[in-house]
């Protein structure tokens, strides 16, 4: 049937609404119901795969639609409710998903391999442990461990709910693991920062693909092993495999870590040369690289020429201006982001703040502070009280910086009282300083690092008997441990 084509064809949710309209009005879906509304929902669920259309409708809406073809289909088989539950997946509504599978058990319908993977995976969005465990006694009772996919899905269910162990013990359990069986236990190890384990099944298996490479260099890029990181990434173009965006991102992240501004460069280039597509995602990576490696004009260029930046693409650009002192660029960046419709989130304000703070510009700092929750609805976080609270001492209001601490959530963690201490240092404040001190202490008793600020303050202020204090408190206080700053420069290229 020529209708039946055409529904496959449709490229948007838009155009599935307008085929599935002229079925009705042509009077064609009474005569064919069970066809025309299976393909109907199958093309539906392609049809989700794509973000955009996602992102077009609410999930409720896009839930509805498809429970009401669901509910139109006469006599739904194994197949149609396996599609529903992946609709469900698809749209994170694991508790829906859940409830499908529970009305196919009950109308005694045969289960095969498909119905268990995709209900694997609600439980996984679930973090269901007591379901996972549940689920799994079904696989075994139904005779599916021999199915590869099934098992893979159990691996990663496990490895989701925070059991490594039994996760490999299927996976060793397993008759027959392929690949994907081998990359799915790495990402479980790696997820569960046993990073040593993950590199030994690396290590051992038979053959690898280019996702195995990737999860293994994000593994140690988040782990920050960076060197580890580019090494196996080197080792990796060495062995002629194609890096997907994953390895590429995490490899940038690694370099920008370490300050390895040629190697970003190369990675770079083999970018360009191999004609991959840019994407937000890689265009992230890369104006995070050149702004941390202090080429932030080059990260400006390579944001500029990015045509679909997000919100994790205006915050790179926008921290890399706050690093670089660059107040008023970032705040005119700032205004570009939210002309452009791209909703700000903490991270932004966090950037937005720093950036201020490094430029003394007090004023503009606290008319973004105050419209973060008023305006843009993101709730303010320690770190962004802590920012404000060091950029007001360090321009010497400490009063006005003490008061904002102490209407706090929390009445103030370490970041807003120490942002507070080294005000007082900078200013003399002696008095305040103790109190600032004291609330360091009590938060964190291990931190060295404010001895030698009150140390420092009693000196500059010639109080010689509260030095010798301090100094004896700091010999006294087992617990307190001496802050040794590092610094990473490049001599030569060897």
């Amino acid at each position: 049937m020529s209708m039946l084509n055409l529904i496959k064809q449709c490229k948007s949710i838009k155009q599935l609404h307008q085929i599935h309209a002229l079925t009705i009005t042509s009077n064609l879906l009474p005569h064919h119901p069970l066809s025309i509304l299976n393909i109907l929902l199958s093309t539906f669920t392609s049809l989700l795969n794509s973000k955009n259309n996602i992102k077009t409708y609410s999930n409720s809406f896009l839930t509805t639609y498809a429970l009401s073809l669901f509910n139109s289909i006469p006599n739904p088989t194994t197949f149609t409710f396996n599609t529903l539950i992946r609709i469900h997946t698809l749209l994170s509504s694991p508790l829906s998903a859940l409830k499908i599978f529970l009305s196919l058990r009950r109308l005694f319908l045969t289960l095969d391999f498909h119905t268990f993977p995709l209900i694997l995976k609600a439980s996984s969005q679930l973090h269901s442990l007591s379901l996972a465990q549940s689920l799994h006694s079904q696989v075994f009772k139904y005779g599916f461990l021999v199915d590869s996919f099934v098992m893979n899905s159990l691996i990663r269910v496990y490895s989701v709910n925070d059991r490594v162990n039994d996760a490999y013990k299927v996976f060793c359990e397993s008759g027959y693991r392929d690949i994907v069986s081998y990359n799915v236990m790495i990402d479980g190890f790696v997820k569960n920062f046993k990073l040593d384990r993950a590199r030994e099944l690396f290590d051992e298996m038979p053959q690898r693909n280019e996702v195995t490479w990737g999860t293994m260099i994000a593994g140690y890029s988040q782990a920050k092993l960076c060197r580890e990181a580019v090494e196996l990434f080197n080792e990796m173009i060495g062995l002629e495999f194609i890096p997907d965006n994953i390895a590429l991102v995490s490899v940038l992240s690694a370099c920008a870590q370490l300050g390895e501004l040629e190697q970003g460069r190369f990675v770079h280039d083999y970018i360009t040369r191999n004609g991959i597509r840019v994407d937000s995602y890689l265009t992230t990576g890369l104006v995070d690289l050149y702004a941390k490696c202090g080429c932030v004009e080059i990260a400006r260029e390579t944001f500029e020429s990015c045509t679909n930046k997000d919100v994790f693409t205006w915050n790179a650009m926008l921290v890399g201006f706050a690093i670089h002192g660059q107040g008023l660029v970032l705040l005119e960046y700032f205004s570009r982001m939210v002309g452009e419709g791209i909703k700000p989130d903490g991270v932004t304000f966090l950037g937005v703040l720093v950036g201020c703070s490094h430029a003394g510009l007090v004023c503009e700092a606290r008319k973004v502070f105050d419209e973060m929750e008023t305006v843009y609805g993101v709730a303010r976080e320690g770190k962004h009280y802590g920012c404000m609270a060091d950029m007001l001492a360090r321009a010497g209001l400490i009063e006005e910086s003490r008061e904002l601490i102490k209407g706090m959530p929390n009445g103030g963690d370490v970041f807003a009282w120490g942002g507070l201490l080294g005000g007082c240092r900078i200013h003399g404040n002696v008095e305040i300083a103790k109190q600032a001190a004291q609330q360091v202490m009590e938060i964190k008793p291990e931190d060295g690092g404010v001895y030698s600020v009150m140390a420092n303050i009693y000196a500059n202020t010639e109080q010689w008997d509260d030095l010798v204090k301090i100094r004896k408190s700091l010999g006294a206080n087992r617990r307190a441990k001496k802050i040794t700053g590092t610094s990473l420069i490049r001599l030569n290229e060897h």
